[in-house]
């Protein structure tokens, strides 16, 4: 039995309206669309440089490195700074691919301003949880070891992460979205360290808040049973007229 025709409508279903979100969006408003994505990857690619030179290592290291032992006002303000700081025992590429795929897509499908404040909800929820791990100690569930508070902090992983998973529920792409979300556990079940944790915290960020939107959505759909809930963000109504990013 030939499953070629069942798995082409299982994967139309999966990615066939992320796809054309992302297709219209692209036609009408061309690089214009990647606008944030394109900044993120060249400040990503100029810091990767910079921390490289003799010069440069301590002055991002003093901006943009976060570790769990920091005190937390001094944590928040290098927090944003840090989404863009690629880790040095990583090659840099993939930080560069990874902004450039899930960044571009989030930015289509959800507009600029919304996938900066995911991105940085999701880095800020692997942050505070490295602060709330260490505190708890190794000897308890989602505690952390001591030396774990003096891990370097950065790069995009978790805002990637958590943008995926987002864009994933807002286009329900079930599928994808578990795939992601499993990747993720059995990054810590294989590796059990910091960063693999802290991907489960964005992620469980991301999930609570997609969980109080759809909630939201489908009080307002109750209350107002005429009215249409739009969950998918602003690729989905198109360019229209009248319509400013």
């Amino acid at each position: 039995m030939n499953r070629l025709p069942a798995l082409r409508r299982a994967a139309v279903r999966e990615w066939g309206p992320l796809f054309t979100a992302v297709r219209q969006r692209l036609a009408a408003r061309g690089v214009r669309a990647l606008a944030l994505t394109l900044t993120a990857v060249a400040l990503t690619a100029v810091i990767q440089v910079t921390q490289n030179q003799a010069w440069g290592y301590g002055p991002v290291r003093s901006l943009g490195a976060v570790r769990a032992e920091d005190p937390l006002p001094l944590a928040l303000l290098r927090t944003p700074l840090s989404l863009f700081v690629p880790a040095l025992d990583l090659p840099v590429w993939g930080a560069l691919a990874q902004i450039l795929l899930v960044f571009g897509v989030a930015e289509v499908c959800l507009g600029r301003w919304r996938t900066l404040a995911v991105a940085y909800g999701a880095t800020l929820a692997g942050t505070l949880y490295a602060r709330i791990g260490v505190a708890l100690g190794p000897g308890t569930f989602l505690g952390l070891p001591a030396s774990d508070a003096q891990v370097v902090d950065t790069g995009p992983s978790a805002a990637v992460v958590g943008l995926a998973v987002y864009v994933c529920h807002q286009r329900r792409a079930w599928f994808t979205g578990t795939l992601v979300v499993l990747a993720m556990v059995v990054e810590v079940l294989v590796k059990d360290n910091l960063a693999g944790r802290e991907h489960l915290a964005a992620i469980a960020a991301v999930l609570v808040v997609c969980g109080v939107r759809e909630w939201r959505g489908r009080r307002r759909g109750s209350r107002n049973p005429g009215t249409v809930v739009r969950t998918c963000g602003p690729a989905a109504a198109g360019p229209g007229p009248g319509r400013r990013r």
